[in-house]
């Protein structure tokens, strides 16, 4: 008997359908900056969450509409953010930027 191969788009969708990688998954795209990037992971995630359909039914948000939204050339507002992450169980959290610390070296 074969062992059944999975693609990496179907492994990870499967795990981003944990909370916590999600959560990891959508904060690390959010630090790169690139907000086609970002729109990619939160499409992701969407899928994780039964695709744009279900999706679109739990924020009473026009399916078509999300696609335009969170395509590559999107540009959601940040109620429609809000709304896609709750409906998925997530939350915006901001926090401060770590730096390292400076230490002021003394002169002998």
């Amino acid at each position: 008997m074969a062992k059944k191969t999975t693609t990496y788009q179907e492994d990870l969708v499967e795990a981003l359908k944990n909370p916590r990688e999600a959560a990891a998954y959508l904060s690390a795209a959010m630090e790169e900056g690139d907000q086609a990037l970002f729109l990619l992971a939160l499409r992701n995630v969407a899928e994780a969450h039964g695709g744009m359909a279900a999706v679109s039914e739990k924020t009473n948000l026009n399916r078509e509409s999300m696609y335009r939204m969170l395509s590559s050339k999107g540009n959601p507002g940040i109620k429609n953010i809000l709304t896609l992450l709750h409906s998925m169980g997530l939350k915006l959290i901001i926090e401060p930027r770590t730096r390292p610390s400076s230490r002021i070296k003394k002169a002998a």
